[in-house]
């Protein structure tokens, strides 16, 4: 590969492969081993429920390889845990008065690095500065029409966007440019108060143009077509369809480790499986030291750290090719008479009675979406309305009894059981019987897709932590689509000049969604972190699916 002439600090960092053996060997846990005791230095054991499609940070949306992605790139900014939004490879950051042009000064510190050799050294000719121009590059290639990035839609607030969309030839027009390799300028169509939350996401990660040009269409498709400027670099990556000793390795970026970006572990070892089942497994066989999951029940909070959150809405979705509950009044009814408070004795602390469509674990600025705008401005409940939209309805399609039904549920997504609630007040309050029927994961997505069924009760959640994310799923999953309806679009929610203009347009949006009544929001559900008790700071972002290593300390 071609390397950039770039004049740097020269370094040389050397391997600790040998002092790696030598802790294994000797210490039941790496992390035990070091000299201040502060959880650093540990090997981590993972795995992946699957072989990663890509990592390219401004296409990839599964979470194997957005966990990879978190450990292998860094951004300009980045988000906590709680929210807050700080400085990572930026030094600063300036906004002009009308909120349309963000001025970003990079930190000098900052590197590429490619291990050319496979000597698990950094030489001085295989790390060069992350400058502003690679910024310029990846923005660029998420509104470049031949990329057909999933993240358009969420930067068009980018300064001349659309033509930049529309005609690729346009892009040196996109409201982007690098005023010299440490001072970026990012000019909008209109000010956004979430545009920096936007940049903290995998999609606003820097792209180094000379070398995506000499993987030659290959980016991010193997262990020789991926540059690190995180924290891991991968070491290897061997996949085999038909085999078992699938692995994925990454190592410590040590030139990246500075006063401001810690990086605790040094390595990161994945497994890389078949399926989430598999990965539960290899954490029973302590070959992992952690797993994501929908359901945590037999995993006892006293013995392992379990982090839950809410990221996920389920909700009714309707056939519109079902010749009853394409009634937009009988769909009304049956909102009408969700009677969610009669589910709060009932439900778990895995599920809470939802209202809206944004779920709670959705922050801005730091805070719940959901503290910031009520719910319960959403409820519904009357049973007395419900009745005059069933009448109303059964005149409508001409039947003097409404046909009993199912909703189809993803077994391994909930307990139906919370459902059985419901459909009892249905029954008692409407006189329409609605059953519930169980399906595993395959079979309801093929129901799904075949359209199935008359009504399902169906989980939306956002490919990253933001509202636009969650309402953006209405213009991209087909059944979402149809109960959205047609013209549904997205492009005016970020236009905020405030964090309460921001919520506001939110709000709206939920709002009109839910006057369709083509979606009814019935609960919030959690995704979960479980990790052995004797591992702090292994960061999970429940909406990308990503587990961050990077803070990562054992005690063990």
């Amino acid at each position: 590969m071609k390397r950039m002439e770039i004049n740097v600090r020269k370094r040389k960092i050397l391997s600790i492969a040998a002092c790696a053996v030598i802790c294994a060997a000797s210490l039941s846990g790496c992390g035990s081993g070091n000299k201040k005791g502060d959880g650093s230095g540990h090997m981590y054991r993972a795995a992946l429920p699957y072989n990663p499609k890509s990592l390219d940070p401004q296409y990839a949306t599964d979470p194997s390889s957005a966990t990879v992605i978190k450990n292998l790139y860094s951004g300009l900014v980045m988000k906590d845990e709680k929210g807050g939004i700080s400085c990572c490879n930026a030094k600063d950051y300036s906004v002009s008065a009308d909120g349309c042009v963000y001025t970003f000064h990079l930190r000098e510190d900052n590197y590429w690095f490619f291990d050319e050799n496979n000597d698990d050294i950094i030489d001085d000719d295989e790390y060069f500065p992350v400058t502003a121009k690679d910024y310029v590059f990846a923005l660029r290639r998420i509104l470049d029409p031949d990329m057909h990035s999933p993240f358009a839609n969420e930067f068009m607030c980018l300064k001349d966007s659309r033509l930049a969309r529309d005609n690729a030839h346009s892009m040196e027009a996109l409201g982007v440019v690098a005023k010299d390799d440490y001072t970026l300028e990012i000019s909008l169509e209109y000010p956004c108060a979430e545009f920096l939350s936007l940049l903290a996401t995998p999609a606003a990660y820097p792209c180094n143009e000379e070398f995506f040009l000499s993987t030659k269409g290959r980016y991010g498709l193997d262990d020789r077509s991926v540059m690190s400027n995180g924290p891991f670099y991968v070491r290897q990556w061997y996949f085999d369809p038909y085999g078992s000793a699938n692995i994925l390795y990454m190592r410590k970026n040590e030139v990246n480790e500075n006063e401001v970006y810690d990086i605790y572990p040094s390595f990161v070892s994945f497994s890389i499986e078949k399926n989430e089942s598999a990965v539960k497994q290899c954490f029973k066989d302590d070959t992992a030291e952690c797993f994501s999951s929908l359901k945590v029940g037999g995993y006892n909070p006293k013995k392992y750290n379990i982090s839950g959150y809410k990221a996920i809405t389920l909700g009714l979705v309707f056939n519109p090719a079902d010749k009853l509950y394409s009634n937009e009044n009988l769909r009304r009814a049956v909102a009408l008479a969700a009677d969610r408070e009669a589910l709060k004795g009932e439900t778990s602390s895995d599920i809470q009675p939802a209202y809206g469509i944004i779920p709670p674990a959705v922050d801005i600025v730091g805070r719940s979406y959901r503290e910031l705008s009520s719910e319960k401005q959403f409820d519904i409940y009357d049973t007395r309305a419900a009745a005059d939209a069933l009448a109303r309805a059964k005149e409508e399609l001409k039947v003097k009894s409404v046909e009993s039904v199912k909703i189809i549920v993803d077994s391994s997504t909930v307990d139906s059981r919370y459902l059985h609630v419901l459909s009892q007040h249905w029954q008692d309050s409407l006189g329409i019987y609605i059953g519930i029927e169980d399906l595993t994961s395959k079979e309801f997505n093929e129901r799904i897709e075949s359209g199935n069924y008359s009504i399902a009760l169906y989980p939306v959640k956002g490919d990253f932590n933001s509202g636009l994310a969650v309402l953006d799923k209405f213009r991209n999953e087909e059944c979402l689509k149809k109960a959205a309806g047609e013209g549904f679009n997205t492009e005016n929610v970020l236009k905020s000049s405030s964090v309460t203009e921001l919520v506001n347009n939110y709000t709206a949006y939920e709002k009109a969604l839910l006057e369709r009544f083509g979606f009814v929001p019935l609960f919030y559900k959690s995704s979960y972190l479980v990790a052995k008790e004797d591992n702090e700071d292994i960061i999970y972002d429940p909406f990308t699916g990503s587990i961050d290593y990077r803070i990562a300390k054992n005690y063990s």
